[in-house]
């Protein structure tokens, strides 16, 4: 008899149950938890987004796929209108149901199996990893192209801005990952969600000229409006870049019904249209990482990278479950740099997304430790 065929067993624990016994203790502080282990948005969505969002409530028929022309020019847009990335055409974006989403189906979308390797980052959220085992292919952690050799991978991951580290990746670095690539004709996905929230030096894409010469072939980007437009709950993302892979991932996703639902769809292009809210929104995360980088320095920890992003990567110099103990100790909850990656001993990752009430009462804890 033939046994069923599983999948779960071969996935890793998922992380946050590992830290259910901090949370409660945190929860147990007489002033209350201070979550700052998810990287998920506390504050309102914008009123044009929710209009947007009301506006086509009353549409009963199917949306397609591959997204409104509305919402595929405000993408296009967006990406030269913010980011600089020109040379993109409306059929080389897609709007997928959030980024998360798209990075764990991205191997088998691209048709990636048993005999592919898949290469991430050596330090690394969770979910490239996960995605590459769904598929059955090997996962390789590099963050160095000489630690490669002579393998000729089928899929890289680049996160710049980096979840969980912060860390921004020069022009050189990303040039050098688009040469190594194509002589060995693998595709490149970069994650980069985290490219409106830049606090030191600049960040640049994937498909900025600068990197890849106007050139986007066999190059994917990866965006989400989650953190710049407080979108989460809306699962509002889109890839974009070498339209015949677009094509590809679209075909897939038209078969198997990945459809983004029209309300959402309207309520991104809004979004996307507009930058104001976003600069608002961008200030906000500022003024907290401002507060926290001060108290966490002057409570012992050291900040390393961290120019951009929604998190301070922090160490103590002690092993970083004992800091996520500690810092329980005082209500506050963060996650151990050991969910990123197996040679992470020391860090923890210190989320921004709590409201300017509880960044200040982590403050208040911190400074009186």
């Amino acid at each position: 008899m033939a046994s069923h065929r599983r999948v779960g067993h071969r996935l890793p624990e998922f992380p946050w149950d590992t830290i259910a016994s901090a949370k409660v203790t945190a929860s147990a502080h007489p002033g209350g938890i201070v979550d700052l282990s998810v990287g998920t948005p506390v504050d309102p969505v914008d009123p044009l987004i929710r209009a947007a969002l009301s506006s086509v409530a009353d549409t009963p028929g199917y949306p397609t796929t591959r997204g409104t022309d509305e919402l595929r020019t405000a993408i296009v847009d967006a990406l030269r209108r913010r980011h600089g990335i020109t040379g993109v055409s409306p059929a080389a974006v897609l709007p997928v149901i959030g980024t998360k989403e798209l990075i764990a189906g991205l191997p088998q979308l691209l048709g990636l199996g048993p005999n592919d390797v898949v290469v991430i980052p050596e330090i690394a959220y969770p979910t490239y990893e996960v995605g590459a085992l769904l598929a059955g292919a090997t996962v390789v952690r590099a963050d160095g192209l000489n630690q490669l050799g002579p393998q000729s991978p089928a899929l890289i991951y680049v996160n710049s801005p980096a979840n969980p580290t912060g860390r921004v990746l020069g022009v050189d670095h990303l040039r050098k990952v688009v040469a190594f690539a194509r002589e060995r004709d693998a595709i490149v996905a970069s994650d980069e969600c985290y490219l409106g929230l830049v606090w030191e030096g600049r960040a640049v894409s994937l498909l900025d000229p600068e990197v890849c010469d106007g050139d986007h072939t066999n190059l994917l980007v990866v965006h989400s409006t989650s953190k710049t437009s407080n979108l989460a709950s809306y699962r509002a993302g889109f890839v974009a870049g070498d339209p015949d892979l677009v094509a590809e991932v679209l075909t897939v996703r038209r078969h198997a019904g990945m459809i983004m639902p029209l309300p959402i769809q309207a309520a991104m292009t809004a979004a996307l249209d507009d930058d104001d809210h976003a600069s608002r929104q961008r200030e906000r995360y500022r003024a907290r990482r401002e507060v926290l980088h001060e108290v966490l320095t002057r409570a012992g920890f050291r900040i390393d990278h961290s120019e951009a992003g929604l998190y301070l990567w922090a160490t103590r110099g002690e092993p970083c479950r004992v800091t996520v103990e500690w810092l329980a100790a005082r209500g506050i909850l963060v996650a151990p740099g050991d969910f990123y990656g197996p040679g992470v001993r020391e860090h923890v990752r210190i989320a921004l997304t709590a409201t300017d009430e509880r960044i200040a009462v982590a403050a208040e804890r911190l400074a009186a430790s």
